[in-house]
């Protein structure tokens, strides 16, 4: 129930009327977010664990929101958790699966952007190597620690087991991670930076 409730409100702060009307209005959009999900949708099934709900793959989500921005990229995760939902039964809820796969990558990921944004120059490759590369690294990290204290919170493991058997890939899936969103991003800002939402041609070629 409570993860039902985060996820509702997480998703209803994202709720912009403007932008979902443009959506309806725009095929190419249309594609965009439903292709970005199927992706997600696929990834999320090439998993890796020992235990039960204890898996590890590779999130996408990073790319996602700075290709679809944060409000789009949340209906888009939302689109592949009901894609994973009919290609494999869920151990855990619906909605905690979305929160920590989709929600919470999305908020960091963007939360992540913005200090990039505001802080650091805007330059081509600071937008590769920081908003993408190492964000989505650290993005991956913090969802398995975080996904590590919600099955401690719940009484599924003990923290031993968790530490030892889930929360140390943290260490280990940075890199996988950041290498596949860096390289998405790189590509598409090289031949098609106009699908990039947050990428602006002014503020970060003109430098």
């Amino acid at each position: 129930m409570t993860t039902f409730v985060f996820a509702l409100i997480a998703f209803v702060l994202s709720l912009d009327k403007l932008q979902y009307e443009a959506l309806l209005r725009t095929p190419q959009r249309q594609i965009g977010v439903l292709s970005c999900a199927l992706i997600m949708a696929l990834l999320w099934q090439i998993k890796a664990g020992i235990l039960p709900d204890l898996n590890i793959h590779i999130l996408a989500v990073t790319a996602v929101t700075l290709i679809l921005g944060w409000r789009l990229s949340l209906f888009s995760t939302l689109l592949a958790t009901i894609f994973c939902y009919f290609l494999a039964s869920f151990e855990v809820s619906f909605f905690s699966f979305w929160l920590l796969n989709g929600i919470l990558p999305v908020y960091l990921s963007y939360a992540l952007f913005l200090l990039c944004y505001h802080y650091l120059p805007r330059h081509f490759f600071i937008y590769i190597f920081v908003c993408s590369f190492i964000s989505a690294g650290l993005v991956a990290a913090i969802k398995i620690i975080f996904s590590g204290a919600y099955y401690w919170s719940i009484d599924q493991y003990d923290w031993y087991v968790l530490t030892s058997n889930y929360m140390f890939y943290a260490v280990i899936m940075w890199f996988p991670e950041a290498m596949l969103n860096g390289m998405a991003i790189t590509l598409l800002i090289t031949y098609r930076p106009h699908w990039v939402r947050t990428f602006y041609d002014k503020e970060y070629l003109d430098r």
